[in-house]
């Protein structure tokens, strides 16, 4: 039988074993920007962050497709006056399709609460809390005219290469105060347009990367983690995994260091810990019928989407640090090439309800101050008419929304011009948007790197400021 040498093996038995003293001081090089996340107590145990924190934990509601700002949170009476006409500048050099004329929203703004910040007739019930609401109207994703990179610009801050997404990100910096639970977890991602690596870890250990629960493709009803239930002997699944770990354990020190190998010694246990909590947290049938009532979970058209923000509130409950909630292709998307008025009626009617639920939900239980809702896309629409009655993709300028978590409440920031084309004041990019999310969370997002292929990496790249307009000092 041929015994193979690993490349670990050959430095250290060839040349006097100078090779592998080269070789860990290169290792020892490229972990030093996550030192302080691998050790004896285990890479997801809570740590400090850099200063005091306004937020814990994320629950990202990402509407996939493109919600239309115009339609939305950012009214524009002039498409109103003007509609028919041609714009009266020049529209972007970067577009995914051709334009025609300028088109009036089918949807009225009314003023909502004490701040009396306009909101469309789309989004009633978020509209109700909107004094718990900052809503940044001035948003840019640069040139990312396609759903694909544009979809990896604003969860990992890159569209071209592969990048740690914001929630790994986070669980590398943070860690997760659950250690029988994952501390990320995606619920119900798309397969599509970027597929994994929008809950994916990239370069950072892969014990960061999201939990995946469902998927855009399949009823959220139907999604569980498989494999949870526990044995009928507790102490002899105990044994086996002690077994396996230690056999894990020599083969790491003798190969390679693998970040999937640990990553995949650290499943095993979390697996083990998550049988006895996991089953629990995630069966919202404990939740009262009053609780169902409200986030619409039983009845149509809220029922999935309902279900998705009652899990996130739980998960996030029980501890979870971050917590994508998805708006997912093919079952739901917001891309409305045409039929615009079709497409976010029935879109908007399956998220308004269950969205203002989880809002007021974790503000009765005292949560919405320590825990920042996102409500993001991956672009707007173009002001103008795709065909008669549809918009394009436009990531010139369009909206996000952000609650709780340490945010001014019954704000805006920024604006865009008369028609929505451009911003026109106060531009947030990508990594802006990323900066202020990690300041939130306590997080310099300047000193938040990870040593990798020679360089110090960061979710911000080398960009990147505080948009601290909006936070609550």
């Amino acid at each position: 039988m041929t015994n193979y040498l690993s490349r670990r093996q050959l430095l250290q038995q060839s040349a006097c074993g100078f090779g592998a003293l080269a070789m860990q001081g290169l290792l020892a090089s490229e972990s030093q920007g996550a030192a302080e996340v691998v050790g004896k107590a285990g890479p997801l145990v809570p740590k400090r962050p850099h200063f005091a924190a306004s937020a814990k934990r994320v629950i990202f509601l990402f509407m996939h497709g493109g919600v239309s700002h115009v339609d939305s949170f950012d009214p524009k009476p002039s498409l109103t006056e003007r509609n028919g006409e041609p714009l009266p500048f020049a529209k972007p050099k970067f577009e995914f399709a051709p334009t025609g004329n300028l088109l009036a929203s089918p949807w009225k703004f009314r003023p909502y609460g004490e701040s009396g910040i306009e909101v469309s007739d789309l989004f009633p019930n978020i509209g109700k809390c909107i004094d718990d609401i900052t809503v940044i109207r001035s948003m840019n994703g640069g040139d990312q005219v396609s759903h694909g990179p544009a979809l990896l610009n604003i969860n990992t801050g890159s569209g071209v290469f592969a990048r740690p997404c914001l929630g790994a990100w986070t669980l590398y910096g943070l860690g997760s105060p659950n250690q029988n639970l994952p501390g990320f977890i995606s619920l119900s991602p798309s397969l599509y347009h970027g597929g994994s690596q929008n809950y994916g870890s990239a370069f950072l250990p892969a014990t960061y990367q999201g939990t995946r629960l469902g998927d855009g493709g399949t009823d959220f009803k139907e999604a569980k983690l498989s494999s949870l239930t526990p044995g009928d002997a507790p102490a002899l699944q105990r044994l086996q995994l002690d077994l396996l770990k230690r056999r894990n354990e020599r083969h790491f020190e003798s190969v390679e260091a693998s970040s999937a190998l640990q990553a995949r010694m650290e499943s095993f246990e979390m697996a083990f810990r998550m049988q006895a909590e996991a089953p629990v947290v995630m069966d919202i049938g404990r939740e009262t019928k009053a609780t169902h009532a409200a986030y619409g979970v039983g009845v149509e058209p809220t029922d999935e989407f309902a279900r998705q923000c009652l899990m996130a509130r739980r998960l996030a409950e029980a501890g979870v640090r971050f917590v994508q909630v998805n708006f997912s292709y093919p079952r739901n998307y917001w891309d409305a090439h045409g039929g615009l008025r079709q497409n976010h009626s029935t879109n908007a009617a399956k998220v308004d309800l269950p969205i203002s639920a989880l809002l007021k939900d974790l503000k009765s239980r005292g949560l919405l101050s320590d825990t920042l809702v996102v409500f993001a896309t991956e672009f707007g629409r173009t002001p103008a008419a795709q065909g008669t009655d549809g918009r394009d993709h436009h990531p010139h300028a369009f909206s996000f929304w952000l609650a709780g978590g340490g945010v001014k409440g019954g704000t805006t920031y920024g604006a865009t011009d008369e028609f929505g084309y451009y911003v026109a004041e106060n531009k947030v990019t990508v990594p802006d948007f990323h900066a202020t999310v990690l300041h939130l969370l306590g997080i310099d997002h300047e000193r938040l790197t990870f040593r990798h292929a020679g360089r110090d990496h960061r979710l911000t790249d080398v960009h990147g400021n505080v948009v601290k307009e909006i936070v609550d000092t």
